[in-house]
């Protein structure tokens, strides 16, 4: 069923729909993914929840059927993606009353969220961030696709997400949300110019080491020295875990899945290739309103490792509240060596098509606004040590 426009709370609010200039390119806001909610460019199984609709995106619901399959895939062009699980010998998991989605293994999963896109628009998608902390890779697979995380100009079907616990087990539930997706008009291409006179400002990141952009990227530099030696500077995970539930928030002891990492001497942290960690930019992050960001998961310019899985920031991350961004890392093939103020990672800022009526943060219930080094919301704070 599609969402209701009775539904004030969800509908409110919207669009000028007269004149070219109505249709600046640029990140789609809320109020627009509302509009296209209204033209049933976005349909659902079940009624779409106002919480769902964040500032320059939308979290996508699990459905109610995983199904486990051999292998990762991409459709192609001459096949919907159940023509290529069943090729794969898929077989269905229900979620309805949980079920476990073991490390290592692939699952897809039909959203129950659907599209009709028209009007110039693409699609998106990212892990959430509680998704990418929990190293659970999330890609977003359409139809006659042969990429991922992409959904094409005036693409018609059904949306999938192949799921793929890396590190622990997960219990999920149909409902549940696990990435989200957001819109694109044209190319909003910020100029170089631009871009360097806010970041000389210090609109775009606070106390950022190095000033210079390469190929309109504003670089962030990873924090391994804390306030002081002894300083918790980040988390490995653990092999041979429990399992996590996904619907316990603050249940989890965080000792009993990650180790904590303290600095001691050297500033320095050697990446092992078999491990994932949890670490912090040493840059606090803003991303303006009128703007949105996303994060370069992988540079081998600054290193052979994966940073930041759930790449995007919406309008309004860190801007009333210092916030640093937290890194989802794992090191490729080799053992890798950081030194504190290293270049870890680049932002790419784009232009919204239009401000968004709210803000990642401000009146909206935003799990990691002010955040420091923070794990997933499933665990509880990690107490002192001692």
């Amino acid at each position: 069923m599609s969402a209701s426009e009775s539904d004030s709370s969800l509908f409110s609010g919207g669009l000028p729909r007269a004149g070219a200039s109505a249709l600046p390119t640029g990140i789609l806001p809320v109020q627009a993914i509302r509009e296209m909610l209204r033209n049933h460019e976005i349909q659902a199984m079940r009624e779409v929840e106002a919480d769902q609709l964040q500032p320059a995106s939308l979290d996508l619901r699990l459905g109610k059927t995983a199904w486990r399959v051999r292998a990762s895939f991409l459709p192609g062009p001459r096949a919907t993606v159940m023509q290529r699980v069943e090729q794969l010998d898929g077989y269905p998991i229900d979620l309805s009353g949980g079920a476990v989605l073991e490390r290592g293994c692939v699952y897809v999963v039909q959203l129950q969220e659907s599209l009709t896109l028209k009007s110039g628009i693409a699609g998106f998608a990212n892990p959430k961030s509680t998704t990418g902390r929990l190293d659970i890779l999330t890609r977003l697979i359409t139809d006659h696709s042969g990429h991922f995380d992409v959904v094409p100009l005036v693409y018609s079907g059904p949306l999938f997400a192949e799921i793929t616990p890396r590190t622990f087990s997960v219990v999920v539930r149909e409902g549940q949300r696990l990435n989200q997706l957001r819109f694109r008009r044209g190319y909003p291409v910020m100029g170089q110019e631009k871009l360097q006179q806010l970041h000389a400002a210090g609109k775009l990141v606070v106390d950022g080491g190095e000033p210079a952009l390469r190929e309109k990227l504003v670089p962030v530099t990873i924090d391994l020295e804390g306030q002081n030696r002894g300083a918790l500077i980040g988390f490995r995970a653990k092999k041979h875990t429990d399992r996590i539930d996904l619907g316990r928030i603050g249940h989890y002891d965080p000792l009993d899945f990650w180790e904590p990492l303290y600095r001691h001497r050297e500033p320095t942290l050697v990446l092992d290739p078999d491990d994932f960690y949890i670490l912090a930019t040493r840059e606090s992050v803003r991303i303006p309103p009128d703007l949105a960001a996303e994060m370069v998961a992988y540079d081998t310019a600054v290193g052979e490792f994966r940073v930041h899985y759930a790449g995007f920031f919406d309008p309004g991350f860190g801007w009333d509240a210092e916030s640093r961004a937290v890194l989802e890392v794992r090191s490729h093939e080799v053992p890798f060596v950081l030194e504190h103020g290293q270049t870890i990672g680049w932002l790419h800022y784009e232009r919204m098509a239009h401000e968004p009526e709210r803000l990642y943060g401000t009146g909206m219930k935003s799990n990691y606004q002010g955040q420091g080094l923070m794990l997933a919301k499933q665990f509880r704070p990690l107490a002192p040590p001692g």
